[in-house]
């Protein structure tokens, strides 16, 4: 917290703090809520960076996302300040009002996997994120909080041999699907207006990057889950999402796949 009263000393509002997002970073509003300022230990800096990069490179791509206000560097750490998107959590909503609101979100989905990629030059490839798990596992830093709970007892090393079997497919396919991936695909990074419950817009860019597009649709149909009140309800939306994006046959094995994996890569 010293290092936030830093960081955000000499910017003359008031800030007021929101939360502490997964990776560890904290996350404060200005007083008049139109910015948001997130601030990472020094350890974390480049990660930080990486996400305003990635906010500069999208700004005027036609996707809604936070513009980069300001960036402020320091021994203690790094601060991102970028303006707010309005409305509220997808993961804030109910079941009812979460089906209403879903067709929006996965049009904002499409929007972003709908960028041309050639110049992109943010890589989050399955390559990559299989080394970030092996390297997480060697450091016995799986959250087992990110774990379904039928993984919950089984040794870190035996997940990871579990994904490992499967990579050889999962590489070949995404080789023929990769797309523009948010990357973090959950309920808390889609912004919803509470009254039209249309979406307005993504959030928590900092792992945006090339990648098989079932890297975002496992996590957000999974993520989605807790929200559902009925059975029917998680049926809808699963024929919704894949209908938008005009995928004819869902392939269940690769979102199993990524959902293996995914838990694997924080930590």
């Amino acid at each position: 917290m010293d290092s936030a009263k830093t960081l955000l000393a000499d910017t003359h509002v008031d800030w007021t703090r929101v939360k502490t997002g997964e990776s560890g970073d904290f996350v404060f509003r200005r007083e008049d809520g139109h910015a948001y300022a997130k601030i990472a230990a020094s350890a974390r800096s480049a990660d930080l960076a990486g996400e305003r990069d990635r906010l500069l490179w999208l700004k005027g791509r036609g996707i809604a996302v936070p513009e980069v206000i300001d960036w402020r560097e320091a021994e203690e750490g790094a601060c991102l300040v970028m303006t707010a998107i309005s409305g509220i959590p997808a993961a804030e909503l109910d079941g009812d009002a979460l089906l209403k609101a879903w067709p929006s979100m996965v049009r904002q989905l499409k929007s972003l996997h709908g960028q041309p990629i050639g110049q992109c030059p943010f890589d989050r490839s399955l390559s990559l994120m299989f080394a970030r798990a092996v390297d997480v596992v060697s450091r016995d830093a799986v959250n087992p909080d990110f774990l379904p709970p039928e993984d919950w007892n089984k040794p870190a090393r035996e997940l990871l041999d579990r994904v490992e079997r499967d990579l050889p497919i999962r590489l070949a396919r995404e080789a023929t699907d990769k797309v523009l991936c948010h990357g973090d695909a959950c309920m808390p990074n889609f912004m919803v207006d509470p009254h039209s419950l249309e979406c307005t817009g993504l959030i928590d860019l900092g792992r945006v990057g090339k990648a098989d597009r079932y890297v975002d649709l496992s996590l957000m149909i999974a993520n989605a889950e807790e929200s559902w009140a009925t059975p029917v309800q998680a049926q809808r939306a699963f024929s919704i999402l894949f209908e938008t994006l005009e995928i004819v046959e869902p392939d269940r094995e690769r979102l199993a796949f990524y959902l293996r994996l995914d838990p694997l890569t924080w930590g």
